[in-house]
């Protein structure tokens, strides 16, 4: 552990003090968080939307049963995938687990890709005050997924670049935040006080081409891994509900399994789609000043 790291875990601060590490898909937090906890005697709580999920292990680089046997991990296996477990209900969820964490005495380690989880939880952000209107929202599903994305980013380009234009879902409830909000995304979210965190930022980072490869090999070992297998469970069990075939990695192999794509054009289409995902996590995260990026380089982390 640095010495940076532990003066500011102990310093005079009387907030509750936790550690953020935060960065884009296979950039390496995992393996990097579990040895900080190892360091630091912290617990993890995941920060990814997917992870809560239960079913969702390989297309969403879950951490592994054994990975997860040395450090307690938080935030994952909660809800079936029929659920629609929201932003909110993480943000409540995760807050007691941090108190319940420091109240042992041991730090929170809160480690994960989805930036709306960071905001609610560490920045008291507050979501949207936009009412659900479920006319317009029946209306906006007729469209296809194109024609959607290019209407939201007609009325809030910024916003648009950090959702996925397959995500139908969060495309439509975006469309209709600005909308009736009269507001951009980024302009409906208000911070409602002063964080009542002492948070420690980590960025995990790297060179754009070596991030890539790592995308790229980390699809390759998917396959390996038996994601095609895992996609037919999957569907078997619970359908095409929304959460399955909106995410990334399962959509492509569901494209596969209809023989809309050969295996080679779904494994590209894959490693594409998770580039670009990558590309929108850095987009968020680097609005946040606080962020020490690379701010332990240790080569022995994978």
């Amino acid at each position: 552990m640095t010495m940076s790291l532990t003066a500011n875990l102990q310093n005079k601060s009387q907030k509750p003090k936790v550690v953020a590490v935060v960065g884009a898909t296979a950039s390496g937090k995992t393996a990097y968080s579990i040895e900080l906890a190892k360091e630091i005697d912290g617990e993890i709580i995941s920060a990814d939307s997917r992870l809560v999920y239960k079913g969702f292990d390989i297309a969403c680089a879950k951490p592994t049963l054994k990975e997860r046997e040395s450090i307690p991990h938080h935030m994952m296996d909660i809800v079936e995938p029929e659920d629609n477990y929201s932003a909110g209900l993480y943000a409540k969820d995760a807050k007691k687990i941090i108190y319940d964490i420091l109240k042992r005495g041991k730090t929170p380690i809160i480690v994960g890709g989805t930036g709306l989880y960071f905001r609610l939880l560490l920045e008291n952000y507050l979501p949207p005050k936009v009412e659900p209107n479920y006319e317009f929202r029946n209306e906006l599903k007729n469209l296809p997924k194109d024609e959607l994305y290019n209407r939201l980013k007609e009325i809030d380009s910024e916003g648009a670049s950090t959702i996925d234009s397959n995500d139908s879902k969060k495309i439509i409830r975006a469309i209709e935040i600005v909308t009736f909000g009269n507001k951009t995304l980024s302009e409906s979210r208000s911070v409602s006080s002063e964080s009542e965190f002492d948070i420690n930022w980590i960025g995990r980072n790297y060179p754009r081409d070596e991030l890539y490869n790592r995308i790229n090999n980390r699809v390759d070992l998917m396959l390996q891994n038996g994601i095609i297998e895992e996609t037919k469970l999957l569907l078997e069990k619970h359908g095409r509900i929304p959460n399955l075939i909106n995410t990334i990695g399962y959509q492509e192999i569901i494209m596969y399994l209809d023989k809309v794509l050969t295996l080679d054009e779904a494994l590209d289409k894959l490693k594409q789609n998770t580039r670009r995902y990558a590309k929108r996590q850095l987009t968020w995260f680097r609005k946040n000043e606080k962020i020490k990026w690379n701010y332990f380089p240790d080569t022995k982390v994978k």
